[in-house]
């Protein structure tokens, strides 16, 4: 007879399991907590899985069965299944995240791109509003700024930063078409704007797309747009924590959080949710941004129509630094509207507000990434000369 194996090498062949739904080998996400090896060759394995009534138990069992078997000394496989307790639920998320993070796929953001994602726990806190006066704030100071509307179904970053039109695509040098974003200079920079609002006929067109075309859908706009240089991609994240922030986190890991909130408690709470999500996925938050502060009349009187403080309470909570307030003011909705954000206008407290914060991200928050570092020019010479790393 061949020799047993030991408990070791039964978990050496399951580091060959990899869970599909988690992406990790079902050993090092801490999915089998022990492992049995009789006299007679029969190897006994305890499997826990998330749920008991996990779909993927049966290709599971099949992975295990078959890479254990291969061992000549093992006669018999025997499963016992478990489910996790909710504390080792989440580690094993944990587990699985951190992977994922370092296993992120190959996208066509330059690797040296300060990549933000303006987001919040939901939706009417004016993300797109502060996505767009950043961006066209930061093309100001000379920097080269993309900006990809997440926001699948509720895109307005098109009108709102005076970009229609529908996408054009080229062929790159292996072959294959990349889509062109379409660009608006403003002052010494440039402003590259993706959205599904510049791929349908009119942006009264509705996307009824479920939640796994919603996540493919920015994939393809982080792996098959020619984006070329970039100082900055600003990404206006959708409400919530679900399917597209999951994707974004998997395929951009060095991606830094801007978490919008108005003044009003419930905002805040909501907002907070946000950056747990952060948290979990391993991205940094690096600041809160309180929009809608107060309205102040012609006569100078200030009105907290929303409450104060939301923006300081939740920036606390988190441990990050309260970027700037952003006061309720008709000008921010009318340069949406007309695709001239207010900051470009330069009057006014809002505009003044939005490019203080702009300020800050430049100078503090995410500086761009020094070219004249030794490795910062050698990435961007490989990326000239190979594309993408």
């Amino acid at each position: 007879m061949s020799r047993l194996p030991t408990a070791d090498e039964i978990y050496g062949l399951l580091r060959g399991v990899i869970d599909p739904e988690l992406g990790g080998n079902v050993v090092d996400l801490g999915m089998v907590p022990e492992v049995e090896v009789g006299a007679d060759g029969d190897v006994r394995i305890t499997v826990k899985l998330t749920i008991a009534g996990c779909p993927l138990r049966g290709q599971i069992k099949k992975d295990v069965e078959s890479r254990v078997a291969h061992h000549p000394g093992v006669r018999r496989v025997t499963i016992d299944w478990g489910e996790m307790t909710p504390d080792e639920r989440t580690e094993v998320m944990l587990k699985a995240r951190w992977h994922a993070r370092e296993h992120a796929p190959d996208t066509a953001v330059p690797s040296t791109t300060r990549v933000l994602a303006i987001a919040s726990g939901k939706g009417g806190v004016g993300k797109s509003s502060v996505t767009v006066n950043l961006a066209a704030a930061l093309a100001q100071r000379g920097f080269t700024v993309g900006v990809l509307d997440a926001d699948i179904w509720g895109f307005s970053v098109p009108r709102m930063l005076g970009v229609p039109g529908r996408l054009a695509a080229v062929k790159a040098g292996d072959g294959k078409s990349r889509i062109v974003p379409n660009e608006k200079r403003i002052g010494a920079g440039l402003v590259k704007v993706v959205s599904t609002g510049n791929l349908v006929d009119d942006e009264g067109t509705a996307l009824m797309w479920r939640g796994l075309m919603l996540t493919k859908a920015v994939e393809q706009f982080l792996r098959d747009v020619a984006w070329g240089h970039l100082d900055y991609l600003l990404i206006d994240m959708p409400p919530g924590t679900g399917d597209v922030q999951m994707g974004l986190a998997r395929m951009l890991p060095r991606t830094d959080l801007l978490i919008v909130t108005t003044p009003a408690v419930s905002a805040q709470k909501v907002a907070i949710r946000a950056a747990d999500m952060a948290r979990r996925s391993f991205l940094r938050v690096a600041g809160v941004i309180e929009n809608m502060s107060a309205f102040t009349c012609d006569h100078g009187e200030s009105y907290p129509l929303f409450g104060t403080g939301g923006g300081q309470t939740l920036a606390d909570e988190i441990g990050v630094e309260l970027l700037g307030q952003v006061p309720l003011e008709a000008a921010v909705a009318a340069g949406g509207d007309a695709g001239t954000p207010v900051v470009l206008d330069g009057t006014g407290p809002a505009a003044a507000a939005f490019a203080a914060i702009a300020e800050r991200v430049a100078t503090e928050i995410a500086p761009p990434v020094d070219m004249a570092g030794c490795s910062a020019r050698l990435l961007d010479a490989v990326e000239q000369a190979l594309g993408p790393v």
